[in-house]
């Protein structure tokens, strides 16, 4: 049974002296797969199968959250879906068409789960997880208890994010430029996504730090896309080159901080993000860089004439 933060606050300060540090480790889940959508450089399937490949380089094991109105929903959109659950990942529920909890009714929002759940059941790698779209987890007590109490009664785990990132943002640039010119040198977009994920890497681990007291298995939220699709290897490698363990998202879920939820009226965000806001940490040093989508990137882009 979840608890809810506020309620392990004056017990222990979120179990630190129940639980020993963990070494850092990070791991991997992807939105909005798998896509059909037209880009640059790559086919559907192309981006797909690059994506599969740096996992598997790696020997990474991730979680796709399935969008299924992005491809699912056609026989070769949920042929790059079975492609994941075979290579051995989980395959999880992202809902039909990616409608936002705030601008939705409850029976509306949970009818977009049970839709999607009656594509992706039958794939190798289906797993009830549940990812809120866009981290919104209702703007009200009633559609966040309405959730809570749906997901319990379907089943269905909070497939929580740690490590939220802004890759969509540059993704979006990226695309621009390679459609003005398919040609066009694109490794800087290439360094400041590196950077960026660099960045709230190492925000979110001392967020954690100042939370818990400790190192937490991090589940970072990517998405199935071309920059990943392009550069994946290369972020992989850079978490590598900063010490991080690769965990499955299975591992880190097992640790209890997933198992809490925060007492919010507006609930969502990164976990951890939400779990600050919950003990009225306010504007903490750093938080603005956690919370911009990526408009510093964007703008240093643009400084280059990018």
């Amino acid at each position: 049974m979840p608890m809810t933060f506020r309620h392990l606050v004056p017990a222990a300060f979120f179990l630190l002296a129940a639980f020993p540090a963990f070494a850092q480790s990070v791991a991997f889940t992807f939105d909005d797969g798998p896509s059909l959508e037209e880009t640059p450089r790559l086919t559907a399937a192309q981006r797909n199968q690059a994506l599969l490949a740096a996992l598997a380089k790696h020997k990474a094991k991730a979680a796709l959250m399935v969008t299924a109105n992005r491809g699912a929903n056609r026989p070769e959109g949920l042929a790059l879906a079975r492609a994941w659950g075979e290579a051995g990942h989980v395959i999880g529920n992202h809902t039909m068409s990616h409608p936002d909890l705030h601008k939705s009714t409850l029976a509306q929002y949970q009818q977009e789960i049970l839709e999607c759940d009656r594509i992706i059941s039958t794939l190798p790698g289906y797993t009830k997880w549940f990812r809120f779209t866009y981290l919104r987890e209702g703007d009200t007590l009633e559609k966040r208890d309405g959730m809570r109490a749906f997901l319990k009664e379907q089943g269905y785990r909070n497939a929580y994010v740690s490590l939220d990132t802004s890759d969509w943002r540059l993704n979006d640039k990226l695309i621009e430029v390679l459609k003005k010119n398919p040609k066009a040198d694109v490794t800087p977009i290439k360094a400041a996504y590196l950077a960026h994920v660099r960045q709230r890497a190492i925000a979110y681990r001392e967020l954690a730090y100042k939370l818990q007291g400790r190192d937490i298995p991090q589940v970072i939220l990517l998405h199935h896309n071309l920059i990943n699709a392009m550069w994946l290897d290369d972020v992989i490698a850079q978490f590598e080159q900063m010490g991080w363990t690769l965990t499955t998202p299975q591992a880190a879920f097992n640790d209890p901080i997933y198992q809490l939820q925060p007492d919010r009226t507006v609930a969502g965000q990164s976990l951890l993000l939400s779990m600050a806001r919950s003990l009225g940490l306010g504007k903490f040093e750093g938080w603005e860089r956690l919370v911009d989508d990526g408009d510093f990137e964007i703008e240093a882009l643009k400084a280059q004439g990018i």
